[in-house]
Order: C-alpha cells, then sequence, then structure tokens
C-alpha cells in the first residue's frame, strides 16, 4: 500500500514533510532546507520546549556549530511566517531553555481535495539563505551578528574551496555587480570556489557606526570571522586588496588555522612615508588628499591612481562615483582615509606561516611596485608575481592574468598549514615589592575575570608574573588597564607591559622570542604603568587609544626598541 504523505497544518499553513514545503493558501513560502527542519521539529514537538543542544544535535549531527547558526534559522522560520501572518506568534523563546512552537498543530494523513501549490506562486518576501543570484544576476545580502553590529555578506558559487574578498577603503556590495567588470572579476572567482563577499562595518550595507567608532583592524578581524562563522565556513583563502591585504595578513598571522591562504593584491604594509618606508604619500600629502575627498566627495575621487585606464570613461566614472557615495559618507571616508594612514604592520610580516601569493602591477599609480615586493620579501615563502599595467583595482585592466595566478594558487594549495605558530599580544605584569599579599588569591581571581572578559587566555599567576595572551592588541590594552585600576583599588603595586609578535603554542602555554621580548619590557616598565613595543602601538590605529613616547630601550640581544607608556586617563 502506497504511504500517504504526511501534512501539517496550522493557522493558515501547511505543511508538506515529504517534499520539504510550506505554503500558504496556493503559494509556496521559501525556506532553505535547514530552516524547513528546523521548523518541522518544532512542529512536529508543539507545545513542548525544546534545548537548544538537541534542536543543534538534530540538524547538524555531524558538525561542530554554535547557537548563532540555530538563532539565524529561527529568525528565517519567523520571518517567513510573518511575512503571511504577522498578527501571531508560532515560535516562543523560553529563556534559557529554548524553543517552543505555541500554534495548535494538526496532522492530515490524506491527501488534501486541491493541489497544495498551485503552478504560479504569488510573490511571497524571500527571507532563506539561498544563495543563488536573482533575476538581476545579484546574490542574495545577508547579515551576520558581530558584537551589536550587523555586517553585511554575500556568497557566490559553490566550489570546493571558501574565498573571502576583502576590499579596501569603501566598498557597497551590491554596486560591486552593477560594475560589468567587476562583476565578471567575481563570476570568474567563484567559478573555482565558493565566494564570500563582505562589506565592512561603518561601510556599504553594514551598520553604519560613529566616526569615532570606525573599525580598527582588531575589530574588521572579529567582523571576518563572524560573516565567515555565518557562513559555515571553517577554514578560508583570503583575498586583500590594497587596505584589505593589510587585514588579510594580520588575520592569517592571528589565525592560522582559519586560513587556508592569503592572497594580497596591490597591498601595502604602511600607508605613510617613513626613512625605512619611501615609497608611501607623506603626512601633508595624505592631508591633501583628505581635503579634495571631502570637497569632492560625490564624484569620482581617486579615480586617476585607481583606474587610470577607464578614468576618461563616463559610464565607468558614473558606477565609480555612485559606488563611492553609497560605500560611505564623505565624513567617514576621511575618517578611514586617517585611520587607515596610521597603519603598519612590518613587524608582523614575518609572523604569517601560510601560503601568501602577493599580486601587483608594475606602474600600479596609487600603490608603488616596491610596497608589494617589501610584503612579499618579508613573509616567509611567499610568492610574489608582478603584472604589467598602471591600474590599482584589479578588476579594471588586464583582470584575466591576476585571475590566472589566483587560479593557479588557490588549486595548487596542499595540506593545512602549521598552526603550531599565531600572532598574539602578550601581556605581562610583575608585583612590586613582597609577593606575599593579603588578598592576593582573590585578586588573582579578579584577573582572570578580567582576562576572560577581553577573550584572552591566562597562562600565570599574578603572584607569579601574570602572562596572558590576547588575538588583538586593543583588548589587550584594555584588559591590562582594568587590571591596574583593579591593582590600585586593593592596593597592590604592578608594573605591566605588552608586546604583539609570533609565539609558539605549547601543552600549557607559549613560548617564543616575542614573550621574552615582553618579559624583558616589563621589567623596564614603572609601577604603575603600561608599556607598550611600536609593534603594539602600530596595530590599535583607530582604537582611540593614547602613548606617551619613552626612550629608545635596549632589550639585550633583542636590541634596541621603541617603546611608548599607554595613557590611563582615557
Amino acid at each position: 500500500m502506497e504511504q500517504q504523505p504526511i501534512i501539517y497544518s496550522f493557522g493558515p499553513f501547511r505543511m508538506d514533510r515529504d517534499q520539504g514545503i510550506l505554503a500558504s493558501g496556493t503559494s509556496e513560502i521559501s525556506l532553505t532546507p535547514k530552516a524547513f527542519e528546523t521548523l518541522l521539529l518544532l512542529v512536529e514537538r508543539a507545545g513542548t520546549i525544546i534545548a537548544k543542544e538537541e534542536l543543534i544535535s538534530r540538524l547538524w549531527p555531524d558538525s561542530f556549530v554554535d547557537e548563532n547558526n540555530l538563532a539565524q534559522n529561527i529568525s528565517l522560520v519567523r520571518k517567513a511566517i510573518a511575512a503571511v501572518d504577522p498578527e501571531n506568534n508560532y515560535v516562543q523563546t523560553v529563556s534559557r531553555r529554548g524553543y517552543r512552537f505555541v500554534a495548535p498543530v494538526i496532522r492530515l494523513t490524506s491527501e488534501p481535495q486541491a493541489p497544495l501549490l498551485s503552478t504560479h506562486s504569488h510573490a511571497v518576501p524571500d527571507v532563506s539563505l539561498d544563495h543563488s543570484p536573482d533575476r538581476q544576476g545579484m546574490p542574495l545580502t545577508r547579515y551576520a551578528r558581530s558584537g551589536d553590529v550587523n555586517i553585511a555578506y554575500q556568497i557566490v558559487g559553490d566550489g570546493p574551496v571558501d574565498i573571502v574578498f576583502v576590499m579596501g577603503w569603501v566598498s557597497h556590495l551590491e554596486m560591486f555587480w552593477a560594475e560589468p567588470s567587476f562583476a565578471s572579476f567575481l563570476r570568474r572567482l567563484a567559478s573555482f570556489s565558493r565566494l564570500i563577499l563582505l562589506d565592512k562595518r561603518g561601510t556599504g550595507l553594514s551598520d553604519s557606526v560613529p566616526l569615532s567608532q570606525l573599525p580598527t583592524l582588531e575589530q574588521r578581524m572579529d567582523d571576518l570571522r563572524a560573516v565567515m562563522q555565518a557562513a559555515g565556513s571553517r577554514r578560508a583563502i583570503l583575498i586583500g586588496v590594497s587596505e584589505g591585504g593589510t587585514m588579510s595578513c594580520l588575520f592569517a598571522g592571528t589565525y592560522p588555522e582559519h586560513t587556508a591562504g592569503v592572497v594580497i593584491i596591490g597591498g601595502y604594509a604602511r600607508r605613510l612615508w617613513a626613512e625605512d618606508y619611501p615609497w608611501g604619500p607623506t603626512a601633508e600629502q595624505r592631508e591633501s588628499f583628505i581635503a579634495t575627498l571631502e570637497r569632492e566627495w560625490g564624484g569620482p575621487v581617486g579615480i586617476n591612481e585607481r583606474a587610470p585606464s577607464l578614468a576618461n570613461d563616463p559610464e565607468f566614472r558614473r558606477w565609480w562615483s555612485t559606488y563611492l557615495r553609497m560605500g560611505a559618507s564623505p565624513g567617514a571616508a576621511a575618517a578611514l582615509t586617517r585611520m587607515n594612514a596610521d597603519i603598519d604592520i612590518r613587524q608582523v610580516l614575518p609572523s604569517i606561516r601560510v601560503p601568501t601569493l602577493v599580486i601587483h602591477r608594475t606602474d600600479d599609480q596609487c600603490l608603488r611596485i616596491e610596497e608589494g615586493r617589501y610584503i612579499a620579501e618579508r613573509i616567509p615563502g611567499a610568492q610574489f608575481i608582478e603584472l604589467p599595467g598602471n591600474d590599482h583595482l584589479p578588476f579594471v585592466g588586464d583582470q584575466d592574468s591576476i585571475l590566472d595566478e589566483i587560479e593557479r594558487f588557490v588549486t595548487g594549495l596542499g595540506t593545512a598549514p602549521d598552526a603550531s605558530r599565531m600572532l598574539a599580544t602578550l601581556l605581562f605584569f610583575r608585583i612590586e615589592g613582597d609577593r606575599v599579599i593579603p588578598g592576593i588569591e582573590r585578586f588573582d581571581y579578579q584577573t582572570s575575570i578580567e582576562v576572560s572578559w577581553f577573550q584572552g587566555k591566562k597562562v600565570s599567576r599574578i603572584g607569579e608574573g601574570l602572562l596572558a595572551y590576547f588575538d588583538g592588541p586593543a583588548r589587550a590594552i584594555r584588559c591590562a588597564r582594568g587590571i591596574l585600576d583593579a591593582a590600585d583599588k586593593a592596593g597592590i603595586s604592578l608594573a605591566g607591559a605588552l608586546h604583539t609578535g609570533e609565539c609558539e603554542i605549547l601543552e600549557g602555554g607559549i613560548g617564543g622570542v616575542a614573550v621574552a621580548a615582553a618579559e624583558k619590557i616589563t621589567q623596564l616598565a614603572k609601577p604603575g604603568e603600561i608599556l607598550v613595543s611600536n609593534t603594539v602601538r602600530d596595530l590599535v590605529a583607530g582604537s582611540g587609544l593614547e602613548f606617551t613616547p619613552r626612550d629608545l630601550a635596549s632589550l639585550g640581544d633583542l636590541g634596541s626598541w621603541p617603546l611608548f607608556t599607554v595613557q590611563r586617563d582615557l
């Protein structure tokens, strides 16, 4: 006897379990397979609280995922239902316990008289996570939660490897696809990968933020991790253009376990001129550009340096002008440019241990070829490809040569890189005077809470000379200030120091030259002071943290280093 289909009815909805269809009347409601499974589990146990852990184990039996994935699918279900019946709440959140489907459910085991769906569905808002393009070829834009900010992202293609494409300066996901050359560039990348695109916070379709809170490199890494998590990507190849290459380098050094490789196109290690980096603009030249930017925003600002081969093309000029306007306000663009001027990652380049490809055009009018060579020479094992041309934007000019090199690199990657080394910010504290202090155990517990709050890992106790490490220097500094403030209240005299460098991940701790450097800096810190290396200071551009220079200090066999005191009264 042929088994009859099982159909559930609730409110104005009918749900065909076997066909995977949710419908209202004769209209199908679009849901991803995973969102449909989520709703089905809730419907089949209507009135019962289902724990989050059980839902996750049922929905992803062979994968490790966090609650964010479940929350996204619950959100999709709610949006789909609310698009048809906004007056009623069907899925209830039970605080700290799970979810419960609260509407009455009727199970139908006989074939309905009318078909569940007609051949022409009425228009229903698409709230699925289907990443296929719409009728205009535009991928669907989705959002990942990073702290309290929503980060816009898109996914294109379904290739065997994940690529995250990180555009520099400002961006706007949907404007990418409005320029044929850019769209062609992205589709080629998606032909051999699953391509993930994003707008950094404060730009494009991501949440706007106050100009004083534009994203630091550390926050951009957090946002990238949030997008990768939302997209279900454990490891990806990062492709960074210009400033996007700088962030990609820092991400690869900090999270080698999540980085399969890095491609830097038209990148730089430092944005401003220095005696030992003579290719960047001077501070005066940068301020002159910012003044022009603020005065002429709305027009094709910077087009002559970024796309000289198309600078006189009317259509491209119109697109570039619109792209910039949609990407950021003039104030945000100016603030980002000032922030980027302070970026300097030269000291961390040797810490990048993943496969790296650096591509630079010979006559790039925005960033000189020497800047690409500088990066490639300092990243161990990096490949450097110099290509003819004077355009900075990779999709302008001969894009096929760039794409050929990227495809060769991506398809030639082997096993996972060694993740026993990582870039980390080390925090040391030493106690002044007698280490036998009343209440030291309680204070040590406070330091553990503080380190955990700022996403760090504690290696040793405060009485032994506290050592902790962090994946971001700004977080480490703020943690250090919190511990020092608590020490002042407890009557404990501490001196602290921070340094960012490559560390060896050991059983139960960390080691390496960076640890030795941080320990040496600690010995130079005065009671009540937080002393940091110039590497730490260079990586926190835009964080609002302020520093006072100290004299050049000798660190023994490590040479003489410029050190800075963290201002604590901010």
